[in-house]
């Protein structure tokens, strides 16, 4: 028997075989004569080739690939579909050198190699077949399929080595094989880990891969809201626990040792019910372990590599996921890499700051960046006080200019349309004072007090736009409740004026009229509201600040604060440690849904404390 080493450059062994040699049946094609060429095409596509007769072959082609020009394309194709990934380890090095070969001297065929490689970046599928009728079509459960992976990586990377402009062709495809978003989650899972593979070797593709990754990710995350995922939990649980999809990724992102296995062997509880969310789970984790393995070598923080990284996913964010209403997940990439260097989240903050001020902009893109920089700060714990203080000595002076520059014009009323961006500012400025107020307060009192009274709520609550009466009942109503403990600012009559002022909104585009009160007049959302996600979710411990019922200490008004006018008193009702109740009309994915609910967003455990640099 000879050794795996000697036999490429040992005789072929002994196969069954018609015809004469690829190069004699070549130039009998061109002739006219296509006998062997036939017979050639008929042994090629022969279920029960052996490998021995590919080797044969593919030696062969190599030897007359100068040949192999575009009047061969179907032959070329057919040898394309050679199941050359299954076979043994000399199948696979000669099947690579004869990509090698042909791309090189037959650039003509660049993209149908490329389309070859690609098309194995997923499992494959097994039919089968009784009486010419499909009984099963089920994903191939080929343990193989990382050894695959990696073979594959490797013939883009020998193909561009041939071809130096094989990246720009590459990218097209790569767009064009992307999985339909109800495909598997294994078949997801597997496609999207080799795309972001590809950037290790192909930086330059990075940035398109990403967005790419991003926009699929968005479509999963749109069609699956947050009351429906949520309601599929509840239902699942109702059924003693069993999830409606029991889809589970096989394939393990991590490549270095010690490292988790994400998906493998996953307890019920970390499957989700709703099969869209069950995908986009496992896709989340994906991504979230790329940022890690890119920013993190051995253990520690590749400052430039990250840095790098973020540039591409901040140019993702602002051209995707910025301009997406009601997304609840995928933003959180840029939530976690930020969560790695303090510098990463001012940078993010900053950039958000200059899309917010900045009036070339439009104003949808503008409250926007105004919902993100409210729940950024409130929700990220690793922004330090300091931070948040920064941020709102921003924030304020702006709000406190726009309300000077309209006081005395002739639009200085109560108006969404008209002042849309400094209505999302004052929100964003009431929620971050109702998460980070006993931060802000924390170590002296006297001197936060101090501070909370420069930043002059009154002033902002009382001018002539009236923002309590266009920011959400759920914000308001805690901002007057902290607010007024404090004696920074008494919200109630204005709140109980603007109760009184409120209209209904007639509709009859369903057919009926319908009374709805508006109490979302923004149409806002805060974009980190609770992470759902069963797995993915374990990424953020440690570093998201969960929602905590304030307490009637909390809330409750010093004796002196308590002599108010009558509108004041009746509520009081909210302050005897009541949770308010969810006002209509609310997005699904706006704050109200979840800061009155807080019971029902839960906590996982901090597993790792917070990294300082």
């Amino acid at each position: 028997m000879l050794g795996e080493g000697e036999f490429l450059s040992s005789p072929p062994r002994k196969t069954v075989r018609f015809g004469g040699t690829v190069t004699e049946t070549l130039k009998k094609f061109k002739q006219g004569d296509t006998v062997d060429y036939d017979l050639l095409m008929t042994q090629l596509v022969d279920p029960e080739i052996k490998d021995a007769q590919i080797i044969n072959w593919l030696q062969e082609f190599r030897a007359s690939v100068a040949q192999l020009t575009k009047d061969f394309e179907y032959l070329v194709s057919k040898i394309l579909k050679l199941p050359w990934l299954s076979r043994s380890l000399m199948v696979v090095e000669e099947y690579l050198a004869f990509l090698s070969n042909l791309v090189s001297a037959q650039t003509v065929f660049l993209r149908s190699c490329l389309n070859m490689v690609v098309s194995n970046f997923v499992p494959g599928r097994i039919v089968i077949q009784e009486n010419g009728v499909d009984i099963s079509d089920s994903e191939d459960e080929d343990e193989n399929l990382p050894r695959n992976f990696d073979i594959c990586h490797r013939a883009l990377q020998m193909i561009a080595k041939y071809v130096p402009s094989t990246p720009q062709f590459l990218m097209p495809i790569l767009v064009e094989k992307f999985p339909f978003v109800n495909k598997s989650a294994r078949t997801l899972e597997c496609y999207v880990h080799n795309l972001l593979r590809i950037t290790v070797y192909f930086p330059v593709l990075r940035l398109e891969i990403l967005e790419l990754v991003v926009e699929k990710f968005l479509k999963l995350d749109v069609s699956a809201p947050r009351n429906d995922i949520e309601d599929a939990e509840e239902t699942a649980e109702a059924n003693n626990g069993l999830p409606t999809c029991a889809e589970e990724g096989l394939f393990d992102m991590d490549e270095d040792e010690g490292k988790q296995n994400v998906h493998l062997e996953l307890p019920n509880d970390d499957v989700m019910a709703h099969p869209v969310a069950e995908r986009l789970d496992i896709l989340m984790s994906v991504l979230l372990a790329y940022i890690k393995d890119v920013c993190y070598v051995n253990g520690e923080l590749e400052l430039t590599r990250t840095k790098d990284l973020y540039r591409d996913l901040i140019v993702a964010f602002d051209k995707l996921v910025l301009r997406t209403h009601a997304s609840c997940h995928v933003q959180y990439f840029m939530f976690y890499i930020c969560s790695f260097k303090l510098g990463l989240a001012e940078a993010f903050l900053e950039h958000l700051w200059k899309m917010m001020q900045n009036p070339n902009n439009p104003v949808v893109i503008r409250q926007a960046a105004a919902g993100y920089i409210g729940s950024f700060l409130a929700r990220a714990t690793y922004i330090p006080v300091v931070t948040v203080k920064a941020c709102l000595d921003l924030l304020v002076p702006w709000l406190h200019h726009y309300i000077d520059s309209q006081d005395a014009g002739s639009k200085a009323y109560c108006d969404v349309a008209l002042h849309g961006s400094f209505y999302s500012a004052c929100q964003a400025v009431f929620y971050i004072f109702i998460f980070r107020y006993k931060q802000l307060l924390d170590g002296n009192l006297r001197k936060g007090l101090t501070y909370l009274q420069s930043l002059n709520f009154e002033r902002m609550v009382m001018c002539q736009l009236n923002p309590l009466k266009v920011c959400l009942p759920s914000v308001i109503n805690l901002f007057a409740s902290i607010t007024r403990k404090y004696q920074l600012v008494f919200c109630y009559t204005i709140i109980e004026r603007n109760n009184r002022q409120l209209l209904p909104i007639v509709r009859s585009s369903t057919g009926g009229d319908s009374v709805q009160i508006c109490t979302n007049p923004l149409d806002c959302f805060f974009p980190f509201d609770p992470y759902i996600l069963k797995r993915s979710k374990k990424m953020f411990d440690g570093i998201y600040r969960v929602w905590e019922d304030l307490s009637l200490q909390d809330v409750q008004a010093p004796q002196k604060v308590m002599k108010q006018d009558t509108a004041e008193d009746e509520e009081d009702d909210f302050l005897k440690g009541e949770t308010l109740q969810n006002e209509t009309g609310i997005t699904p994915s706006s704050f109200e849904s979840h800061m009155q609910s807080p019971s029902s967003v839960g906590s996982p455990p901090i597993t790792f404390p917070l990294r300082h640099f």
